[in-house]
Order: structure tokens, then C-alpha cells, then sequence
């Protein structure tokens, strides 16, 4: 998936997973990549991707977390978000949901310890999303399971929230003139970029992620 990038170094997508991969263990002991596709795509489920924490990185400057917040990554896989979360020493709690058992009982495994983070296996839909104050989705599952997750947030969660999608495959239309969402910001990553400048391709094409904010209006 990536490639040397001419005149910018020699780092490689095999060095980017290796960098990956030396964040993963400092944190949580183990490796956090996920090395098969998805056993879940007939309920809609895409294939499981760890978020690099280089993008994470820009991301979370978006939420504003604080000793009442509560983060739901949907999708969490092995843990990723989880990770990065504890790494930075963020306030509030962070929260995974993951349909995969196995993903789910790997995640669940490192986190024990670690107050702040929980695990979920199962589905995002079977959720009360009342508690949470702030979502990350990074491609999670199809238009359709989206849709329904979207209108569930809308029916339970009566507070502000922050919402971060990520997606490849142009998901940003299913928000846009819903009654209570707004626009915060938009961008794409496709390229990781070490301290000396030297480059790597990530993914084939740009992953776009859109920032919302929802202002809990909907509620029923």
C-alpha cells in the first residue's frame, strides 16, 4: 500500500509500520495491527484499520476532552484510538465497540489495567449513546449501518457533541442539512512525514475525515 515517494528520502510504508508498531508496544506491549479483512461484511462491517497516530495526532486537536468527557471509538478493532488516548494522558474516559469478538477480546485484553479505557464487543447500533460526548469513526461499516447510526445519535444523545468520520469512499453527504449538525472542518491524509522530512504513502488514495458538531437538539 505505500511506496518510496521520489526526492524525499527513503522512508518506506515497511518503515511507517515499523514506527507503528514501536508506538504500539511502548504503549501497550504489543503489535496493534490488524492482518485480515473484516468476517462481519454481510451486517455491513468494513474491514478493521488501526487509525496511524500520526493522524490521530491532528484529529484529537479537534475534540475537546475534559475530565467529564467520554470518547466512542466505533469500530475499535485491536485498539488503536485506545492506545493514542492513553499515550497522551487525556482526561475523561475512551471507549471501544467492536463487532469482531476476537478484535474485541484482543482490545479488551490490553486495556485491563486501565480504568479509563473500556472495551465493548458488539454492535454500535445495540448502544445507549447517551453517555457519550464525543465519536471517532474511521470507516466503520456501510451507508446503510451508518445511516442507522446517525439517526440513533440523533434519537438519544440529548447534549453537544463532536463527531470525526474518516472515510474514503465520499461518507461526508450522509450529514450534510440534517436538522442540529454543522460542519467544524474537513481535510484528507494520505502521506506520513518523519521529523526529517522524509515521506511515505500511506494510502492509495486520500482518506478524508470531516469534523461535526451536533448540538443534541433531536433528541426523543
Amino acid at each position: 500500500m505505500g511506496r518510496r515517494v521520489a526526492g524525499q528520502g527513503v522512508l518506506t510504508y515497511d518503515d511507517f509500520l515499523r514506527h507503528e508498531e514501536q508506538i504500539d508496544r511502548s504503549v501497550c506491549g504489543r503489535s496493534l495491527e490488524e492482518p485480515y479483512r473484516s468476517r462481519f461484511e454481510d451486517d455491513g462491517a468494513h474491514d478493521p484499520t488501526p487509525t496511524p497516530y500520526f493522524v490521530l495526532e491532528e484529529l484529537f486537536a479537534y475534540f475537546d476532552f475534559h475530565e467529564g468527557s467520554h470518547l466512542l471509538d466505533v469500530g475499535c478493532g485491536t485498539g488503536r484510538v485506545l492506545a493514542h488516548f492513553l499515550r497522551e494522558g487525556l482526561p475523561g474516559r475512551a471507549t471501544g465497540v467492536e463487532l469482531d469478538p476476537w478484535l474485541a477480546q484482543f482490545a479488551q485484553a490490553w486495556t485491563e489495567g486501565h480504568p479509563q479505557l473500556e472495551v465493548i464487543s458488539g454492535s454500535a447500533l445495540d448502544l445507549d449513546l447517551s453517555p457519550y460526548t464525543d465519536f471517532y469513526l474511521f470507516n466503520p461499516f456501510d451507508q446503510g449501518v451508518l445511516q442507522q447510526f446517525i439517526e440513533q445519535v440523533e434519537a438519544q444523545v440529548a447534549h453537544p457533541v463532536t463527531l470525526i468520520h474518516m472515510s474514503d469512499n465520499g461518507d461526508t453527504w450522509r450529514y450534510v442539512g440534517r436538522s442540529g449538525w454543522s460542519e467544524v472542518a474537513s481535510g484528507e491524509f494520505q502521506d506520513y512525514r518523519d521529523e526529517q522530512g522524509h515521506r511515505a504513502r500511506v494510502y492509495d488514495w486520500p482518506q478524508h475525515y470531516t469534523v461535526w458538531h451536533y448540538d443534541g437538539t433531536n433528541a426523543v
